[in-house]
């Protein structure tokens, strides 16, 4: 049998971000070949997760990051099945990682994300490894991406909910965190009332002519009880329509018009858990 070292099981746990107990065992297993007591790591991760598969994965950390040129961000949702692996430093840093490296690869979309490969390990890889060393099922549930001229994340504190506002100008810092904010708090629909797809359109009307019709209001009137309640749907649903909560005497599209007339928003993106 080897000798198994401290250096050893360092070295291991360095490659792997397991226990050192689980790295010493995974090490005298392997006889003190790194490679397949890694394997054995892995391997473990599998097993756990294998058990684990039919458990609930809702809780987790929500992290959005921009580029340094602040023209693409991107929104990453690590999941766990407890809040409190999910405010382990480690489990953070993880998702940290993921994002940077969603940052940097630019992949289309969640699989391709997973497919990636960090220090030498494939995404899945290190989910399976860290399944194995915490004893959760945890999984990356959402990547979404963003570009613009100009890009601002928002986190709201607890890592539960993020978002990413496009704006189609550079400008201050804080008048892209303000609208992201906004964002957060008032979770609009879409950009603006032409933004909104037609099928939505006629929900909202055929519910504002029920609504009326329940009231008992004359049938003649009911388009036009409808047509109102739609525009009310559109300045609290559409994101430039919206009054700024940090000064609802204004809407959003008019806080942005105080910096610059052309100034405007092309795009969001939002992701809350249980929202």
């Amino acid at each position: 049998m080897a000798n198994i070292s401290a250096s050893d099981v360092k070295k291991l746990r360095e490659m792997t971000g397991a226990g050192m107990m689980d790295c010493k065992k995974a090490l005298a297993e392997a006889d003190g070949d790194f490679e397949k007591a890694a394997e054995i790591i892995r391997k473990k991760g599998i097993a756990v997760a294998s058990k684990r598969a039919d458990r609930e994965a809702t809780e987790g950390v929500v992290l959005a990051k921009v580029t340094g040129d602040g023209t693409r961000g991107a929104i990453v949702v690590l999941n766990s099945e407890t809040d409190f692996v999910a405010k382990n430093e480690g489990f953070v840093a993880l998702a940290n990682s993921i994002l940077d490296l969603a940052l940097e690869k630019n992949p289309a979309g969640l699989e391709e994300l997973k497919g990636l490969e960090m220090d030498g390990t494939g995404v899945s890889d290190v989910i399976l490894q860290q399944v194995g060393i915490i004893g959760e099922k945890i999984d990356i549930s959402y990547y979404e991406k963003l570009e613009a001229s100009m890009v601002v994340p928002y986190i709201h504190p607890g890592n539960k909910l993020a978002t990413l506002v496009g704006l189609n100008k550079k400008t201050g810092i804080q008048v892209g965190k303000d609208v992201a904010m906004q964002v957060a708090a008032m979770n609009p629909v879409s950009v603006d009332k032409d933004d909104i797809p037609q099928e939505v359109i006629d929900k909202e009307i055929e519910i504002g002519k029920e609504q009326a019709r329940q009231e008992g209001k004359p049938e003649e009137l009911l388009e036009r009880i409808a047509m109102g309640k739609l525009n009310k749907f559109y300045k609290e649903s559409t994101l430039l329509n919206q009054d700024f909560t940090k000064d609802n005497k204004k809407t959003v599209k008019q806080y942005l018009q105080e910096f610059d007339k052309e100034l405007t928003v092309t795009g969001f993106l939002r992701y809350g858990l249980g929202s």
